[in-house]
């Protein structure tokens, strides 16, 4: 009885003893996990910013003229002058006008008369098919020929085609103007837009425009995001291709028509999308090299095979191929761990606690 007492105490310690030696074992197995430094893949497009003088101006300006030639009797409105879609701005002179309009008139009631007088003799059955086309040809010929001179009298008075100010007059009453001749610039106040003229060389790469921007001296340290309005494919005689832009939102009440601006062009380079990674992230493989990913979910690094193009001064290496910019990859100790290895990512040290001292 004795012997099996003294016996018991041994079996504990025994017992103690294993439990010990395993939790030490799973322990050391737990600290066996490494710690690997994980960076976020950068992606972005390359590209280079092209810098083009501007000028701002209204987005409907248009150059108004009269429909017919003559001498001009009267200019009613000047520069700066606040005009109203079909108001009168001004009057050429009518006498020949008139007289042409009186002269065709006189000729519309004779033809009326006329083919009137036959259409009732072919009702009657007294005339022939052919006598009833031609008074019904003629009295519609003569009926378009008076129109005709109807407007013309009419557009010997020039209206404004849209409400807004009136930035340039380019004759004075007295002067005789030909068809089409610009008489009047007015321009909408409603908006204003930028314009710039691109080289052939910039305007054959258009496609690989990614944004616009535009800045003023006179309003430092702004800057106003733009869109393409419209762009002429046709060059001018100096070779270069007229562009309007216009501003995304609601136009600064400190940007007036007629201001000089810079404008900034954002062009996607040959490169496109480049990838850029810490250079100690590569590792060397039979003949290839690769980038271990780490997998969130499964706290595991995977090997992927990536071509670089180049190493930049900056200690990064750019990959273009095998890589879509979002990944998270390890970029220390690579060399020490095996495809599908389980890892822990260091932690991100707190702005407030440098080298993790605290």
């Amino acid at each position: 009885m004795l012997r099996k007492i003294c016996l018991f105490p041994v079996l504990i310690l025994a017992a103690v003893l294993m439990l010990t030696s395993c939790g030490e074992k799973g322990k050391e197995e737990v600290d066996h996990v490494p710690y690997v430094k994980v960076e976020a893949v950068d992606g972005a497009i390359s590209a280079r910013i092209l810098e083009y003088p501007g000028r701002t101006k209204p987005a409907d300006e248009v150059n108004v003229s009269f429909r017919v030639s003559g001498p001009i009797i009267s200019m009613r409105v000047k520069e700066g002058d606040y005009v109203k879609k079909g108001q009168v701005i001004a009057e050429m002179d009518l006498r020949d006008y008139n007289l042409q309009y009186k002269a065709v008139e006189a000729e519309y009631q004779s033809v009326k008369a006329e083919a009137e007088r036959i259409i009732a003799m072919y009702q009657e059955g007294s005339t022939t098919a052919n006598n009833y086309d031609k008074a019904r040809f003629g009295l519609q010929q003569i009926t378009e020929k008076l129109n005709n001179a109807r407007n013309q009298l009419n557009d010997t008075k020039l209206v404004a085609p849209i409400s807004g100010y009136v930035s340039a007059r380019y004759h004075e009453a007295g002067e005789t103007v030909a068809q089409g001749m610009p008489i009047v610039s007015i321009s909408s106040g409603a908006n204003t837009e930028v314009e710039i003229n691109l080289s052939s060389n910039d305007f054959a790469k258009r496609a690989n425009f990614l944004s616009y921007s535009c800045s003023f001296d006179v309003i430092p340290g702004k800057t106003y995001p733009l869109s393409v309005s419209r762009i002429n494919n046709e060059a001018n005689n100096n070779q270069l291709y007229n562009v309007r832009l216009r501003f995304n939102g609601p136009v600064d009440p400190n940007i007036t028509p007629g201001m000089t601006t810079m404008v900034k062009i954002e062009r996607a380079t040959d490169e496109g999308t480049i990838i850029s990674i810490s250079k100690e992230a590569l590792f060397e493989a039979e003949g290839k090299q690769f980038v271990y990913l780490y997998d969130d979910k499964t706290g595991k690094v995977n090997r992927r095979e990536v071509k670089v193009s180049r190493l930049t001064s900056k200690g990064k290496a750019i990959v273009t191929n095998g890589l879509e910019g979002y990944e998270r990859i390890v970029t220390a100790g690579v060399h020490k761990l095996t495809n599908g290895q389980r890892v822990k990512p260091l932690p991100t040290a707190s702005k407030s606690n440098i080298g993790g001292l605290l």
